[in-house]
Formats: C-alpha cells, structure tokens, sequence
C-alpha cells in the first residue's frame, strides 16, 4: 500500500508563473496588500476577495498562490516575524545566549513594535504555533537566547516570558482601540466614571481598592513589567544547566 502523501505546506508550495496582464500577482504582493488592509481596517476586513480587488485581480486567481484565508493568516503573520527578526539573523544575543535577559528583553521589545504596528498581528499571538520560516527563526532566536540551559527549563522561561509579552501587548492594543472607538484617552475614561467609583468606595467593601486608587499614581510599564518578570525566571537559567 502507498504511504499517503504528506501535504505540502504554503511556505513549500511553487508559484505560478508569473503573468503580467491583467495585473501581476505573486505571494509577497498579495501579503503585502492585507497586511495593509488589515493595518488599515482591522483583521475583519481581510478577505480574498478585497484582497483579489486591491490587486486589481480576480478571486480566483488568488487560489494559485494560496488555498484558504487561514493560509493568508499564516503568511500575514510570518511576514511581522520577519520584521521581528529579519531573516538569516539567530536573533538579539546570537547563538551563544551569552547575555540571555539582555537577549529576551530585545525580542519582546521588537515584539511589542510589531503589535503596535500592526495591532491585529497582537489578535493572532498566542494561538496555535505557526511553522512560516520567519516564526521559525523567531522561535530558534527565543530558545537560543539561553544558551546551553536545560531544555526543559529553557521552555518554561521563554513560555513564561512569551506569556507576559503577550498579555501587556494586548492589554495595550485594546486600550488604543477603546481610545479610538469611544474618543476618550485614559484620563478622560478615569474622570467620566470618578464619581461613580468614589460612591462604591464610600461604601467600604473594597479597601484593597480604595488603597490602590489612593496610592502612587503608577501607570503599567511594559519593560518594569518584564524586568520583574524576568527577575523571577532568573533562578531557574542560573539553577536549570
């Protein structure tokens, strides 16, 4: 019996060849145009069809150089990986990992730009892992980061790290589309609902919260965060070879 045949994936797959009339077409054109629709007008609006009209193109002709939107997805996504850790790089600290939180914090840094860049990009982190060349290389650059650390602990650190990146850069992303939508900036949000919060805090049921809002104004910091994390996950790289 034939061993059935493994599927090729996008990444794998040839080109067409390429036409130049009516328009010309290629992956990277195509990813380039809903990655600007995306920037644009969110993940919604992202569909072969306006893609196929952005590109002055039919539908179908899109279906020679993907299959489904899923794989639109995946090749959008790679491409931030790409400005993340451009390609042929082994990352911030190099192979070596000799300076691993010097290493960590630079790719989350880079991670945070590119959500920030393109806030859908922060809506598609965390979900199943994506295997584009790019995502790859920014994975090989997270492991590497640690050197010759324990894998086992290597994988807790970096999913701890991965973790908090991608809470703080979501947290982040909605605040900016909650300004954007309501036309309100954090402080104008605060002021709206300060009355209210000062009724439900006369009541005093909840003194933890009364001792926040009336402590040290102390707005989240995405690096303080991460050095905290950081400081925690410490013990585990110098105790885990």
């Amino acid at each position: 019996m034939t061993a059935p045949q493994e599927p090729m994936l996008v990444w794998e797959r040839p080109e067409p060849p390429s036409r130049p009339a009516p328009s010309p077409l290629s992956r990277e054109r195509i990813v380039r145009a809903a990655i600007d629709l995306a920037d644009r007008d969110g993940l919604d609006a992202v569909s072969l069809r306006k893609v196929a009209a952005a590109l002055d193109a039919g539908p179908m002709r899109l279906y020679g150089y993907l299959s489904t939107k899923e794989e639109l997805l995946d090749l959008m996504v790679d491409e931030v990986y790409g400005e993340i850790v451009p390609s042929g790089s082994a990352g911030p600290a190099g192979p070596s990992g000799d300076d691993w939180r010097a290493a960590l914090t630079e790719l989350a840094r880079r991670t945070r730009e590119a959500a920030l860049r393109h806030e859908w990009f922060a809506d598609l982190l965390g979900s199943r892992p994506r295997l584009g060349p790019n995502a790859l290389a920014y994975l090989e650059a997270s492991l590497a980061c640690l050197g010759d650390t324990a894998v086992g602990t290597v994988v807790r650190v970096v999913s701890t790290v991965n973790a908090y990146v991608l809470g703080a850069v979501r947290r982040e992303v909605t605040e900016l589309r909650a300004e954007r939508a309501t036309g309100m900036d954090e402080q104008a949000y605060q002021a709206a609902r300060g009355p209210y919060l000062a009724r439900m805090l006369a009541t005093g049921r909840y003194p933890a919260v009364a001792r926040f809002v009336e402590g040290e104004d102390v707005d989240p910091d995405f690096d303080e965060g991460l050095e905290y994390v950081l400081d925690g996950v410490a013990p585990l790289v110098s105790g885990g070879r």
